[in-house]
């Protein structure tokens, strides 16, 4: 037998339809959703544009080298290109990426516990003894519920219920319901900044992460320059060594040549080939640390460790070019300043303190007395009516609900641990300032004396090379001993190996001291540095 009801069917099975999405469909949604929060936030905080994602990209370097798509070429590495690479494939970067995500998501929870929230519902049933059916019930429910800022609470229902008497053949018998449930605390939990806390916290936890994520972003390029330059280090050492290994074998050979002849005795020979072996095992150990070194690089850019790889060395040469202007003529005490205004992690642990002292209020509100007003009304249609609603008989209350503060003891532990941990947050400002001037200072002082060091090391190396030049002259006319030359050409290997560190020393200290400062940036072209912030000493007056 139809249904002759099936119209009041037909709205419940549509939404029912709707309701049906697939899992990636919801992925979808959510990605949308915290991606769209995402780019807002970090476009007020950080001017940085959209595009943001924590999903790993399937076309990144590591999945192609393991795919062999490059099998048989050298990787080409730049800075900008490792920097890139590294956040691509790092798993660090990677976790970080996901963290962010995740407190976006987080505050797409809170925000929906403060919408408007739809819900659909249906069962049905089938009632009998022993072989025989006797009833048939189908119940179907849509509701819809929303909390405010001032604490009420709306809950509205509308449902149908069809029922039938199997035993007697009779049709669908179909009942309409309303029902409307207000609350509203009048005491307790009154205060909107009290209902709102759990979003106003959501809120602020993605912006202490996007901060985060910033200082992340710039601490891990910085680290990742220091692996390339440590790198680089090494090069240029195997390429001093090399040199003085076959500047070794010329005197060697010379000072044979000068034994023959009866000029020179074995002694100084076998002193030019103590070196010269001396000098092959170095070489030796600075390739086994260059081939480790390479292999930690890698592990850092997430890629295998079996790539082959080969660094850009002008990228020394470009160091080769700073000359420490950008330090001239800066106001310390106007850096220190900067530094506590600017400082990422400060300004979170600061706005944290916000947070505690907020804690406290919602734990001082908890302990107060509990008072509710409460309001519902329903309806029930007629039988085969179920649109036909008698507001004369609908059946209503109206009521409080006191609830009296006499054992809160949970409550009292709760407000007194969060007075300590307000004041434990108070500490934890306090100590961070004084960290943050410190390292502030010792970076400004390892900037400066790095720069001058590097100047005293160029200076070194000048040296050593013109007394190479002169022990190696006197050498061949008499004058001096190989003793001599093997001491110059040892002191020009040191100076040039020194001279190398103190320029990469410069750099990195140089890198910090910006970070530091938040005056450093990461973007496609690499590290920029806002030199024109750094707070300058005021011209004197003439």
């Amino acid at each position: 037998m139809p249904c002759p009801n099936r119209r009041y069917l037909l709205p419940l099975f549509c939404l029912a339809v709707a309701a049906c999405a697939t899992p990636e469909e919801h992925r979808t949604a959510a990605d949308e959703e915290v991606y769209s929060l995402l780019d807002e936030r970090r476009a007020a905080l950080f001017d940085r544009p959209a595009g943001f994602t924590a999903d790993r990209n399937a076309d990144a370097l590591r999945f192609r080298l393991l795919n062999e798509e490059t099998a048989g070429e050298a990787l080409q590495l730049n800075l900008t290109t490792c920097l890139e690479i590294a956040a691509e494939n790092n798993r660090s970067y990677q976790t970080r990426r996901e963290q962010l995500y995740r407190s976006a998501l987080d505050l797409t929870l809170e925000r929906w516990r403060f919408g408007w929230r739809p819900s659909l519902s249906a069962s049905g049933s089938v009632t009998g003894s022993g072989d025989d059916a006797n009833n048939a019930r189908v119940d179907g429910d849509f509701g819809l519920s929303k909390q405010f800022g001032n604490g009420a609470q709306i809950i509205g229902s509308i449902g149908t219920d069809l029922f039938r008497a199997l035993s007697n053949g009779d049709g669908w018998d179909v009942i309409g319901s309303l029902g409307l449930t207000a609350t509203m605390p009048l005491l307790r939990g009154s205060a909107q900044a009290m209902i709102l806390e759990p979003l106003t916290q959501a809120e602020r936890n993605l912006v202490y992460e996007v901060r985060t994520y910033e200082r992340y972003r710039r601490t891990f390029a910085v680290d990742v320059v220091g692996r390339y330059y440590a790198i680089l280090r090494t090069l240029d050492s195997i390429t001093n060594e090399e040199a003085n290994l076959e500047s070794l074998k010329l005197l060697v050979a010379r000072n044979v040549a000068f034994a023959d002849a009866g000029r020179m005795n074995d002694i100084e020979v076998d002193q030019a080939r103590q070196d010269l072996l001396r000098s092959e095992a170095t070489l030796v150990n600075l390739m086994e640390s260059y081939g480790g070194q390479m292999d930690q690089f890698m592990l850092l850019l997430g890629l295998p460790t079996e790539t082959y790889a080969e660094l850009d060395r002008s990228e020394l040469e470009a160091l080769k070019l700073l000359d420490g202007a950008d330090l001239v003529g800066i106001d310390p005490d106007a850096l220190m300043a900067l530094s506590l205004e600017r400082r990422l992690d400060l300004v979170t642990v600061r706005d944290r303190l916000i947070d505690a002292e907020r804690r406290v209020a919602v734990a001082e509100d908890a302990l107060r007395n509990g008072l509710d007003l409460e309001a519902s009304v329903g309806s029930t249609s007629q039988e085969g009516k179920p649109l036909s609603f008698r507001s004369s008989t609908s059946p209503w209350s109206l009521g409080l609900d006191l609830d009296l503060s006499i054992d809160r003891l949970p409550e009292r532990n709760i407000y007194r641990r969060s007075l300590l941990d307000r004041d434990s947050a108070v500490r934890s400002e306090e100590e961070l300032s004084d960290t943050v001037l410190a390292d502030m200072r010792d970076n400004l002082r390892q900037t400066r004396s790095t720069a001058e060091r590097y100047q005293l090391q160029l200076i070194s190396v000048t040296l050593a090379e013109r007394r190479v030049r002169s022990s190696e002259m006197k050498q061949e006319l008499g004058r001096t001993d190989t003793r001599t030359v093997l001491e110059s050409r040892r002191s020009l290997l040191s100076a040039q190996n020194s001279a190398t560190s103190a320029l990469i020393d410069y750099a990195l200290a140089r890198l910090r001291l910006y970070r530091d400062l938040e005056l450093l940036d990461v973007d496609p072209n690499g590290i920029q540095l806002d030199e024109a912030s750094l707070p300058r000493l005021t011209a004197p007056v003439e």
